[in-house]
């Protein structure tokens, strides 16, 4: 196709607003009412997203500029890397928002044929520019790493041959999954998960938004939970809230299933203390009547050993059992089998501890 075309008045694909990243009205800026929270508080411009300034001033400026590069943003789920580029999208297209640009996410289907005809088709045309400035099209290829490797090769042609028209932005999880010659023709952002402070911050204003009753301690339970990733915080205060109406520390804990910081302590102290049978009868019993999943409990334990004071050769036995523990766990294998194995390593630190002291 002819790169003088004109683009079609039409647009030749489904936007991100009905590809399910949040229905966002346009004459506003704000998520239609309701709906899950992750997409109703989505910042809409660059300066609500909730961290990473220097990635967020760097494209702002260069957005501003008229200087977009390609861009290649990774990092882990939920600290902001779809919502930088959407805001991006907004700021340089307005109301042509839906025009200009063409997103696929890993559900559509991205293979050799689609990056041949569709995405091809998009960046050989050039967009209607009434103004001086002449807008790029943006195309946004979302969970770019479940790319296979053939589209990817058949993306480097494409990303080279209308760099002039269009601008392409990959986001995925692992930039190692995406290919070396792909990565040489971006400019990468790495969003790294978010700071407790900005989390804590981002969720102070969606509870004063919704009217919610949230006490010190369930706001830091939530921001412990989500572990830098703000679209989990979200939707962990989003369930909690409809379970309980007054969020305590202990509420949350119980929305999600996760074992609480006391009940951690109290197995740590039968681990620690107690014989090897009336252990593995406590924690059983805890398990049953609280519904607790082994994988949750070893990988609580975890940050829990290094509060001890423990010789550093005991301590890294100990974790590299729970780290063995859970990789066994995650495969399916007995509960019962692996408590018993977690406790033989606790019972092995606890010799060695004695054995120290001597």
């Amino acid at each position: 196709m002819a790169d003088d075309m004109i683009v079609d008045s039409v647009p030749r694909s489904l936007s991100a607003s009905q590809k399910g990243k949040g229905k966002v009205d346009l004459n506003n800026g704000r998520q239609v009412k309701g709906g899950p929270w992750v997409e109703k508080y989505r910042p809409t411009s660059l300066a609500d997203v909730a961290a990473h300034k220097d990635i967020i001033d760097t494209i702002d400026r260069l957005t501003g500029e008229n200087r977009l590069p390609h861009l290649l943003l990774y990092g882990p789920p939920g600290t902001g890397k779809t919502s930088t580029i959407l805001a991006v999208a907004r700021k340089l297209y307005g109301a042509q928002y839906q025009n200009m640009i063409l997103e696929l996410n890993a559900s559509d289907d991205r293979g050799i044929e689609v990056v041949r005809q569709q995405i091809q088709d998009f960046a050989s045309t050039k967009s209607i520019s009434f103004g001086p400035k002449v807008n790029v099209k943006l195309v946004i290829l979302d969970e770019a790493d479940a790319m296979t490797k053939d589209a990817q090769f058949a993306l480097r042609r494409v990303i080279e041959k209308y760099t002039k028209s269009t601008r392409f932005c990959l986001i995925c999880n692992y930039a190692s999954k995406i290919i070396p010659a792909l990565q040489s023709r971006c400019t990468r952002f790495r969003f790294a998960p978010l700071d407790p402070a900005n989390v804590t911050e981002r969720l102070r204003y969606v509870i004063q938004q919704e009217g919610l009753d949230v006490t010190d301690g369930g706001l830091a339970a939530i921001v412990r939970l989500a572990n830098g990733d703000l679209r989990k915080a979200l939707n962990i205060l989003q369930s909690a809230q409809m379970a309980s109406p007054h969020l305590t520390e202990e509420a949350v804990y119980l929305c999600t299933g996760n074992p609480m910081p006391k009940d951690i302590e109290q197995i740590a102290y039968w681990l620690l203390n107690e014989p090897f049978s009336t252990s593995f009868q406590n924690i059983t019993k805890m398990k049953t009547s609280k519904g607790l999943a082994l994988v949750d409990v070893a990988r609580e334990l975890q940050p829990f050993v290094f509060t001890i004071n423990m010789p550093p050769t005991v301590r890294v036995q100990l974790i590299d059992a729970l780290a063995d523990v859970e990789y066994r766990l995650a495969f399916g294998t007995n509960e019962k089998l692996q408590l018993g194995a977690l406790l033989g390593a606790f019972t092995r630190a606890r010799t060695a501890l004695v054995a120290a002291a001597r």
